[in-house]
Protein backbone atom coordinates (compact mmCIF):
# COMPACT_ATOMS: atom_id res chain seq x y z
CA UNK A 1 0.00 0.00 0.00
CA UNK A 2 2.74 2.79 -1.11
CA UNK A 3 -0.33 4.98 -1.40
CA UNK A 4 -1.72 5.18 2.22
CA UNK A 5 -1.79 8.91 3.59
CA UNK A 6 0.34 8.48 6.67
CA UNK A 7 -0.14 12.59 7.37
CA UNK A 8 -4.15 12.47 6.77
CA UNK A 9 -4.01 9.74 9.21
CA UNK A 10 -2.03 10.58 12.16
CA UNK A 11 -2.36 14.09 12.10
CA UNK A 12 -4.38 15.56 15.29
CA UNK A 13 -6.83 17.94 13.55
CA UNK A 14 -6.71 20.99 15.19
CA UNK A 15 -9.61 21.50 17.99
CA UNK A 16 -10.14 17.98 18.68
CA UNK A 17 -9.90 16.03 21.82
CA UNK A 18 -7.16 13.33 21.88
CA UNK A 19 -7.60 10.43 24.04
CA UNK A 20 -4.64 8.01 23.50
CA UNK A 21 -6.32 5.09 24.77
CA UNK A 22 -8.14 4.93 21.36
CA UNK A 23 -4.78 5.01 19.32
CA UNK A 24 -3.07 1.40 18.70
CA UNK A 25 0.03 1.73 19.54
CA UNK A 26 0.43 -1.40 17.91
CA UNK A 27 -0.96 0.04 14.38
CA UNK A 28 0.46 -0.30 10.66
CA UNK A 29 -1.96 1.67 9.22
CA UNK A 30 -2.56 -1.41 6.45
CA UNK A 31 1.32 -1.74 5.50
CA UNK A 32 2.04 -5.13 4.93
CA UNK A 33 5.24 -6.11 6.40
CA UNK A 34 8.48 -5.28 7.92
CA UNK A 35 10.27 -5.70 4.33
CA UNK A 36 7.94 -3.56 2.53
CA UNK A 37 8.60 -1.04 5.30
CA UNK A 38 11.73 -1.14 4.71
CA UNK A 39 11.89 -0.86 0.97
CA UNK A 40 9.41 2.50 1.02
CA UNK A 41 12.05 3.91 3.63
CA UNK A 42 14.80 3.58 1.84
CA UNK A 43 13.25 5.23 -0.30
CA UNK A 44 11.97 8.23 1.63
CA UNK A 45 15.65 8.37 3.00
CA UNK A 46 16.91 8.95 -0.60
CA UNK A 47 14.12 11.35 -1.36
CA UNK A 48 14.57 13.27 1.56
CA UNK A 49 18.34 13.69 1.01
CA UNK A 50 17.62 15.44 -2.25
CA UNK A 51 14.91 17.56 -1.13
CA UNK A 52 17.02 18.71 2.17
CA UNK A 53 19.82 19.92 -0.70
CA UNK A 54 17.30 22.27 -2.35
CA UNK A 55 16.12 23.44 1.14
CA UNK A 56 19.88 24.53 1.73
CA UNK A 57 20.59 25.45 -1.62
CA UNK A 58 17.35 27.81 -1.49
CA UNK A 59 18.60 29.40 2.08
CA UNK A 60 14.86 30.60 2.53
CA UNK A 61 12.80 28.53 4.79
CA UNK A 62 13.77 25.85 7.35
CA UNK A 63 11.79 23.17 9.04
CA UNK A 64 11.89 21.74 12.50
CA UNK A 65 11.11 18.17 13.56
CA UNK A 66 9.88 17.75 17.03
CA UNK A 67 10.28 14.12 18.56
CA UNK A 68 8.59 13.65 22.01
CA UNK A 69 7.77 10.44 23.45
CA UNK A 70 7.93 8.21 26.40
CA UNK A 71 11.71 6.75 27.96
CA UNK A 72 11.98 3.65 25.11
CA UNK A 73 9.58 5.86 22.36
CA UNK A 74 12.31 5.22 19.71
CA UNK A 75 13.28 9.36 19.68
CA UNK A 76 16.93 8.40 18.90
CA UNK A 77 16.08 5.67 16.69
CA UNK A 78 14.03 7.23 14.60
CA UNK A 79 16.72 10.14 13.81
CA UNK A 80 19.76 7.81 13.33
CA UNK A 81 17.12 5.64 10.69
CA UNK A 82 14.86 8.39 9.07
CA UNK A 83 17.59 11.56 8.83
CA UNK A 84 20.37 8.98 7.58
CA UNK A 85 21.04 9.71 4.17
CA UNK A 86 20.73 14.04 5.07
CA UNK A 87 23.66 15.90 5.00
CA UNK A 88 25.36 16.83 8.36
CA UNK A 89 25.69 20.20 6.84
CA UNK A 90 22.25 21.19 6.79
CA UNK A 91 20.82 18.89 9.70
CA UNK A 92 21.16 20.39 13.38
CA UNK A 93 20.05 17.71 16.44
CA UNK A 94 19.40 19.21 19.67
CA UNK A 95 18.75 17.14 22.50
CA UNK A 96 17.24 18.85 25.21
CA UNK A 97 18.36 17.31 28.78
CA UNK A 98 17.61 18.89 32.56
CA UNK A 99 17.99 23.05 32.39
CA UNK A 100 21.00 24.24 33.19
CA UNK A 101 21.17 26.93 36.11
CA UNK A 102 21.78 29.46 33.40
CA UNK A 103 18.69 28.27 31.29
CA UNK A 104 16.43 27.94 34.72
CA UNK A 105 17.39 31.63 35.26
CA UNK A 106 15.53 32.69 31.75
CA UNK A 107 12.23 31.91 30.78
CA UNK A 108 11.59 27.92 29.43
CA UNK A 109 11.55 28.92 26.00
CA UNK A 110 15.05 30.75 25.59
CA UNK A 111 17.03 27.62 25.17
CA UNK A 112 14.41 26.69 22.69
CA UNK A 113 13.94 30.04 20.47
CA UNK A 114 18.09 29.63 20.48
CA UNK A 115 18.38 26.10 18.83
CA UNK A 116 15.65 26.47 16.19
CA UNK A 117 17.05 26.13 12.76
CA UNK A 118 18.06 28.60 10.23
CA UNK A 119 17.13 29.50 7.31
CA UNK A 120 18.32 26.29 4.70
CA UNK A 121 18.83 24.24 7.66
CA UNK A 122 16.27 21.19 8.81
CA UNK A 123 16.56 21.16 13.01
CA UNK A 124 15.67 18.16 15.14
CA UNK A 125 14.29 18.31 18.29
CA UNK A 126 14.53 14.70 20.79
CA UNK A 127 12.56 16.44 23.53
CA UNK A 128 11.51 19.54 23.16
CA UNK A 129 9.70 22.62 24.76
CA UNK A 130 6.92 20.37 25.57
CA UNK A 131 8.68 18.94 28.14
CA UNK A 132 7.77 21.75 30.30
CA UNK A 133 4.05 20.82 30.57
CA UNK A 134 5.07 17.20 30.57
CA UNK A 135 7.66 16.44 33.19
CA UNK A 136 7.22 19.63 34.83
CA UNK A 137 3.63 19.26 35.54
CA UNK A 138 3.67 15.44 36.35
CA UNK A 139 6.32 16.00 39.02
CA UNK A 140 4.81 19.59 40.17
CA UNK A 141 8.17 21.70 39.03
CA UNK A 142 6.12 24.71 39.24
CA UNK A 143 2.29 25.38 40.47
CA UNK A 144 -0.44 24.79 38.09
CA UNK A 145 -0.91 28.38 37.35
CA UNK A 146 2.56 28.94 35.93
CA UNK A 147 2.12 25.67 33.27
CA UNK A 148 -1.21 25.86 32.85
CA UNK A 149 -0.78 29.08 31.45
CA UNK A 150 2.51 27.80 28.42
CA UNK A 151 -0.02 25.85 25.89
CA UNK A 152 -0.93 28.97 25.10
CA UNK A 153 2.74 30.21 25.12
CA UNK A 154 4.33 27.67 23.26
CA UNK A 155 1.18 28.29 20.15
CA UNK A 156 2.46 32.14 20.48
CA UNK A 157 6.28 31.04 20.21
CA UNK A 158 5.37 28.31 17.07
CA UNK A 159 3.25 31.54 15.19
CA UNK A 160 6.44 33.62 15.85
CA UNK A 161 8.27 30.49 14.03
CA UNK A 162 5.98 29.87 11.23
CA UNK A 163 5.64 33.53 10.26
CA UNK A 164 9.56 33.71 10.29
CA UNK A 165 9.49 30.81 7.16
CA UNK A 166 9.90 27.47 10.05
CA UNK A 167 7.59 24.91 9.23
CA UNK A 168 7.23 22.98 11.95
CA UNK A 169 5.90 19.10 12.37
CA UNK A 170 5.78 17.59 15.54
CA UNK A 171 5.62 13.80 16.39
CA UNK A 172 4.35 12.09 19.60
CA UNK A 173 6.04 8.49 19.24
CA UNK A 174 3.06 6.49 20.74
CA UNK A 175 4.55 3.28 22.73
CA UNK A 176 2.59 0.69 24.86
CA UNK A 177 3.65 0.33 28.56
CA UNK A 178 3.86 -2.84 28.46
CA UNK A 179 6.23 -2.56 24.77
CA UNK A 180 8.01 0.34 27.08
CA UNK A 181 8.89 -2.36 29.46
CA UNK A 182 10.37 -4.84 27.18
CA UNK A 183 12.40 -2.14 25.45
CA UNK A 184 14.20 -1.13 28.73
CA UNK A 185 14.77 -4.62 30.15
CA UNK A 186 16.38 -5.61 26.68
CA UNK A 187 18.56 -2.41 27.29
CA UNK A 188 19.50 -3.84 30.41
CA UNK A 189 20.90 -7.09 29.02
CA UNK A 190 22.57 -5.15 26.02
CA UNK A 191 25.81 -4.40 26.74
CA UNK A 192 25.93 -1.67 24.08
CA UNK A 193 22.94 -0.10 25.52
CA UNK A 194 22.68 -0.50 28.65
CA UNK A 195 24.47 2.53 29.50
CA UNK A 196 21.20 4.68 28.35
CA UNK A 197 19.48 3.21 30.74
CA UNK A 198 18.95 5.33 33.68
CA UNK A 199 17.07 3.74 37.37
CA UNK A 200 14.52 6.58 36.97
CA UNK A 201 13.36 4.99 34.07
CA UNK A 202 11.81 2.27 35.74
CA UNK A 203 10.10 4.49 38.51
CA UNK A 204 9.05 6.96 35.72
CA UNK A 205 6.76 4.28 34.64
CA UNK A 206 4.36 4.32 38.39
CA UNK A 207 3.24 7.67 36.89
CA UNK A 208 2.48 6.72 33.46
CA UNK A 209 -1.25 7.35 33.37
CA UNK A 210 -0.16 10.86 34.35
CA UNK A 211 2.06 11.35 31.51
CA UNK A 212 -0.75 9.80 29.08
CA UNK A 213 -2.89 12.81 30.96
CA UNK A 214 -0.37 14.99 30.24
CA UNK A 215 0.30 14.21 26.72
CA UNK A 216 -3.60 14.13 25.84
CA UNK A 217 -3.73 17.67 26.98
CA UNK A 218 -0.58 18.88 25.44
CA UNK A 219 -1.97 17.20 21.82
CA UNK A 220 -4.72 18.83 22.26
CA UNK A 221 -4.29 22.08 23.04
CA UNK A 222 -1.41 22.46 20.70
CA UNK A 223 -2.03 21.06 17.18
CA UNK A 224 -2.66 23.99 14.84
CA UNK A 225 -2.73 24.64 11.26
CA UNK A 226 0.60 26.08 11.53
CA UNK A 227 2.27 23.30 13.97
CA UNK A 228 0.88 20.14 14.18
CA UNK A 229 0.80 17.01 15.97
CA UNK A 230 0.78 13.48 14.71
CA UNK A 231 0.50 10.50 16.67
CA UNK A 232 2.64 8.16 15.43
CA UNK A 233 2.53 3.96 16.45
CA UNK A 234 5.46 2.95 17.71
CA UNK A 235 5.50 -0.25 18.87
CA UNK A 236 6.74 -1.24 15.57
CA UNK A 237 10.00 0.54 14.87
CA UNK A 238 10.15 -0.18 11.02
CA UNK A 239 6.61 1.50 11.09
CA UNK A 240 7.91 4.29 13.36
CA UNK A 241 10.26 4.66 11.03
CA UNK A 242 7.93 4.28 7.53
CA UNK A 243 5.27 7.07 9.26
CA UNK A 244 7.89 9.61 10.49
CA UNK A 245 9.63 9.54 6.95
CA UNK A 246 6.54 9.58 4.48
CA UNK A 247 5.45 12.69 6.23
CA UNK A 248 8.70 14.74 6.07
CA UNK A 249 8.62 13.77 3.05
CA UNK A 250 5.39 14.93 1.77
CA UNK A 251 6.13 18.17 4.24
CA UNK A 252 9.08 19.08 1.83
CA UNK A 253 7.53 18.37 -1.40
CA UNK A 254 4.31 20.47 -0.27
CA UNK A 255 7.51 23.01 0.41
CA UNK A 256 8.69 22.21 -2.98
CA UNK A 257 12.32 24.11 -2.19
CA UNK A 258 13.55 25.99 -5.34
CA UNK A 259 17.53 25.57 -6.96
CA UNK A 260 18.63 29.41 -7.17
CA UNK A 261 19.01 30.44 -10.25
CA UNK A 262 22.58 30.25 -11.48
CA UNK A 263 24.65 34.08 -11.56
CA UNK A 264 26.71 33.70 -14.92
CA UNK A 265 30.22 35.38 -14.43
CA UNK A 266 30.82 38.16 -17.54
CA UNK A 267 33.55 37.56 -19.61
CA UNK A 268 36.42 39.84 -18.64
CA UNK A 269 36.80 43.17 -20.43
CA UNK A 270 40.21 43.14 -23.01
Amino acid sequence: MDNVNFEKQLIVPPGSRVRLDRHDPGDTCGVANKDDAARRLAKNVERLAALQYRLYAENRRALLIVLQAMDGGGKDGTIRRVMSGVNPQGCRVTSFKAPSAEELAHDFLWRIHKATPARGEIGVFNRSHYEDVLIVRVHNLVPEAVWSRRYDQINRFEDILAENHVVIRKFFLHISKDEQRKRLEARVGDKTKSWKVNPADFHERKRWAEYMKAYEEALTRCSTDRAPWFVVPANHKWFRNLAVSSILVETLETMDPRLPKAIRPRAPRE
